[in-house]
């Protein structure tokens, strides 16, 4: 396995978070990481994230989402934390992805909540997000919950 840093950015380049996590797994278009938090981490729609939480990581080089599959320090499946961004680059060493700041939270039986609606809209005002951007990440907003109505990879877990 090999140790990536993984950075989400803002529309303005700027770094928004940074961390790292194992590559295991590259295919095509698919990278598949492993990470685990080091301390705890309060967030407003997921509560509390307790330190050594595991975070299994999708991204797809092509697509405008990935999607976060994080399991309790025990191994227990807590929830599906899905962000809508452009495709992210890889070099090897560092993927890099641009937030669109719209989410989507998903829980163990699959009811899902789209989070953020009013980041997206301050930020496509703030960054003038072009037509197109706007676009792309509504249709993967509507892709992402189509896959998980579906039970589709990796939401074939629920």
């Amino acid at each position: 396995m090999k140790t990536v840093t993984i950075n989400s950015l803002g529309l303005d380049g700027l770094v928004r978070k940074s961390w790292n996590a194992e590559l295991v797994e590259s295919n095509d278009k698919l990278l598949v990481f492993v990470g685990a938090f080091t301390s705890e981490i309060i967030h407003p729609h997921l509560g509390t994230i307790r330190p050594k939480t595991q975070s299994y990581e999708y991204y797809w080089l092509d697509r405008w989402y990935n999607v976060f599959r994080f399991h309790e320090p025990d191994g227990a499946f807590r929830n599906f934390y899905c962000n809508i961004n452009m495709p992210p680059t890889f070099d090897g060493d560092v993927l890099e992805y641009i937030d669109l700041d719209l989410d989507l939270i998903v829980d163990q039986n699959g009811r899902y909540e789209v989070l953020d609606e009013d980041d997206f809209e301050s930020n496509a005002d703030r960054f003038a997000y072009s037509d197109e951007i706007k676009r792309k990440a509504f249709e993967a907003l509507t892709e992402l919950t189509a896959m998980i109505g579906q039970r589709k990879f990796p939401f074939n877990t629920l």
